[in-house]
């Protein structure tokens, strides 16, 4: 399953690629990606773990920027 999301306030491309690195260590997770100039995160996983993913991937995003919100896209 493929899910989008907005990340509103994201301002380091640093953070962008750290976040991107920790969220593809996650269980269950095919590919993540962060485009740092459309502010756009992209997570395929596998369908059964998709809630516990987008779960720990918003507990990521505010361990490297506590001030972005993640939005459904």
């Amino acid at each position: 399953m493929k899910k989008t999301f907005r990340l509103e306030g994201l301002d380091c491309a640093h953070c962008a690629s750290k976040i991107e690195g920790e969220i593809n260590k996650l269980d269950g997770v095919k590919s993540a990606t962060v485009n740092f100039m459309t502010t756009k995160l992209v997570i395929e996983c596998e369908d059964e773990k998709t809630e516990t993913i987008i779960s720990e991937a918003e507990k990521i995003v505010k361990k490297f920027e506590p001030s972005v919100n993640m939005k459904k896209a």
